[in-house]
């Protein structure tokens, strides 16, 4: 299964003809390539569930929501989802966009923890941050995704010391990561081979951050 250059071709022209009467006039193109991107997000879903238990994906609408948005283009220009981990023991979500222009990534994290699991990340790293810089520090994660990646404040949250050591990850709202890939490597043949060892590198993140989100401070499950 590969990203043929014609879809790329499309989402090129539909940046550069970012209107509804260009868009309409091509839409049956625009369902073929759309089937193509689908059919693309299931064969990665189809890897994905040999090494972890997927509860379900999402391709989004390529159709922007402008209401509140300074960017009133109608149309994304890409073709983005995610993969959504079962079961409440499993955190975390895999992402994946395909976009010209050197725009396409393959990762994941999260995105926007609610309040809870926002304090209770930052807790067990105020108590013990070893482990998630030893993930993040080894060779093949640290060469494809570099460093974590998300909002965060400017100072450190209420109730955190910001002369504590691990103030840097303390200060995050979002805890993601993201590996971009070149115009080129979306269209070689083994670009969904790459996506999945991306995602497969994700894992033991992921792992650590369920722990983290099914246990207390004293390690205890409350799950």
């Amino acid at each position: 299964m590969t990203i043929s250059k014609d879809l790329f071709q499309f989402l090129r022209d539909l940046k550069a003809n970012n209107n509804r009467n260009w868009f309409n006039e091509r839409k049956d193109i625009f369902k073929q390539h759309q089937i193509e991107a689908k059919a693309f997000f299931q064969a990665v879903n189809d890897r994905l569930e040999e090494t972890d238990l997927i509860e379900r994906y999402r391709i989004y609408r390529i159709h922007r929501d402008v209401r509140f948005s300074k960017d009133k283009t109608p149309y994304s220009g890409r073709f983005s989802g995610g993969f959504v981990r079962a079961t409440a023991h499993r955190r975390g979500g895999y992402w994946l966009r395909i976009e010209p222009g050197g725009n396409s990534y393959a990762g994941g994290g999260f995105w926007r923890p609610n309040s809870d699991d926002l304090l209770r990340i930052r807790k067990e790293f105020e108590m013990d941050d070893t482990e998630i810089r030893e993930i993040m520090s080894e060779a093949d994660f640290k060469a494809n995704f570099g460093a974590m990646i998300g909002e965060e404040l400017k100072t450190a949250p209420r109730g955190f010391d910001k002369t504590h050591t691990a103030i840097d990850l303390i200060r995050k709202k979002q805890f993601y990561f993201m590996r971009s890939f070149s115009d080129k490597e979306v269209l070689q043949k083994d670009f969904i081979k790459e996506v999945h060892q991306s995602f497969l590198l994700l894992r033991p993140y992921f792992d650590y951050m369920s722990e983290v989100l099914t246990t207390n401070l004293n390690g205890e499950k409350m799950i």
